[in-house]
């Protein structure tokens, strides 16, 4: 039984006459009280995933096009924007990556929390600043009781992460889809606050959707990772799986990325900003950047394949298609299943 099953989602923004593909037949589910780790590199795909799930694209340049988003059955693509209002911060919560632009400056930090609770919940204003309090506490914020009374200015970076922490777990969420919340936060902090995750997660047993580009917090906290390319899956599966034995291409650049004490340094592909939709649609993306990309990558794009039990790729490498003449060995994944 999955939470979350995301099935073919396509989400595109139009612009001067080009279609962006954000987000291109990309599919996933996670398991409750589990956590799926998305990454990949700045334009991938990742926040554009993110807001498709809550319907926050901005419109009309964004729009989702095709695709599934079930959450406990549920497709949320065909529910009303009422409807919608109910979910986003009561039944899916979202911790944005920056907290500056997140919070309100002319109001409280407790009158932001007390109304997503009252919004929600439909208790006293005097019930919900009790949770407001307890749900500052919870995100280990020192004093709660004073930190209702200040703004937003008043707060450090961190506190006010933890802020929105607290405000996104104040209703009890089953869904939390955290978009890059250490980004702009010192390495201190940034520890602080995913040791905070992982401990409310426990406490809550909340299903966690994080966002990043740091493998490191991948390794940390997920159970299951899906690697983004230029709007697609390329690799999706077990997180000691992929660390241990990464197959796609783009996979194993990331994890070159990581210092080693050792201090070697291996290869690194050209340095390049991820393709656009109208640069070579037909191809791989990732083929400009591959040492291994072969004429076929040029010509068309691979299929998602499953190579083990629960593992995809994205790579020909890995496709029977690449194999002339041979017995196809592998088959499409099946995501949601």
């Amino acid at each position: 039984m999955h939470i979350l099953e995301v099935s073919g989602l396509k989400t595109y923004f139009y612009s001067d006459g080009r279609v962006i593909k954000a987000v291109d037949d990309v599919s996933f589910s996670v398991k409750p009280g589990e956590t799926l780790g998305i990454v990949g590199e700045s334009g991938c795909g990742k926040s554009a995933t993110a807001l498709s799930i809550l319907r926050l694209v901005p419109a009309p340049a964004g729009q989702i096009v095709g695709g599934q988003i079930r959450f406990h059955g549920e497709n949320l693509l065909e529910k009303s924007e009422g409807a919608m209002e109910q979910i986003r911060g009561g039944k899916i919560a979202m911790v944005f990556q920056e907290p500056v632009t997140s919070l309100n400056p002319v109001y409280t930090i407790g009158w932001q929390i007390v109304e997503a609770i009252r919004l929600h919940s439909h208790i006293s204003r005097k019930a919900a600043r009790e949770r407001a309090i307890e749900s500052l506490a919870l995100a280990q914020i020192p004093a709660p009781e004073q930190c209702i009374r200040q703004y937003p200015h008043e707060l450090s970076g961190g506190m006010r992460q933890r802020a929105l922490i607290a405000m996104a777990l104040s209703c009890e969420p089953e869904l939390l889809i955290c978009d890059e919340p250490t980004t702009a936060l010192d390495v201190t902090i940034q520890a602080q606050i995913l040791e905070l995750l992982e401990r409310l997660q426990t406490q809550t047993n909340t299903t966690v959707l994080m966002i990043t580009h740091d493998l490191g917090v991948i390794a940390e906290l997920a159970h299951e990772v899906l690697v983004m390319y230029a709007g697609k899956i390329v690799e999706y599966g077990d997180v000691e799986r992929l660390f241990a034995r990464p197959l796609h291409p783009y996979t194993q650049w990331l994890l070159a990325c990581i210092p080693r004490i050792s201090g070697a340094v291996l290869p690194l592909p050209p340095a390049r900003m991820s393709p656009v939709s109208n640069e070579a649609p037909e191809a791989c993306a990732f083929a400009p950047r591959c040492s291994d990309a072969t004429p076929l990558c040029k010509q068309k794009t691979p299929e998602l394949v499953t190579v083990d039990t629960d593992y995809a790729v994205r790579c020909f490498k890995y496709s029977a298609v690449c194999h002339q003449g041979q017995k196809k060995t592998t088959k499409s994944v099946s995501i949601c299943g």
